[in-house]
C-alpha cells in the first residue's frame, strides 16, 4: 500500500515524464518511473528527509533530487503528498 498520493500536477508530470523517455527508450522510461517511485516510497517514511528549498517555494514544501528531477512533496500532509516532478531543465518552477 502506498502511503502517498500525487497531486494532479504530479500524475501529469509522471505522464509527460514517460512520455518524452519513451520516445527514445520505453525501458528507460519505466526505469526512470520506478526510480521516482521508490523515492516517494522513501519519502514516505521518512517525510523531512529532503531539503528546503526558500529559493524556489515556501517552506511547507520539501525537494528530493532523483536523476535530473526535483520531486516536490508536502512533509506533513498524512499521506504524504506529491506536488510535482520537476525537471531541473525546466527552469524555476511556479511550483504552488
Amino acid at each position: 500500500m502506498k502511503d502517498y498520493v500525487l497531486a494532479p500536477a504530479a500524475a501529469d508530470d509522471l505522464d509527460e515524464i514517460w512520455m518524452h523517455i519513451a520516445l527514445d527508450s520505453i525501458d528507460a522510461a519505466e526505469r526512470v518511473l520506478d526510480e521516482l517511485e521508490s523515492a516517494c516510497e522513501l519519502l514516505a517514511g521518512r517525510p523531512h528527509a529532503g531539503h528546503v528549498r526558500e529559493d524556489l517555494a515556501d517552506t511547507s514544501v520539501r525537494f528530493w533530487p532523483v536523476r535530473s528531477y526535483l520531486i516536490v512533496y508536502r512533509p506533513d500532509r498524512v499521506p504524504l503528498e506529491i506536488v510535482r516532478f520537476w525537471h531541473g531543465a525546466r527552469g524555476t518552477p511556479n511550483l504552488l
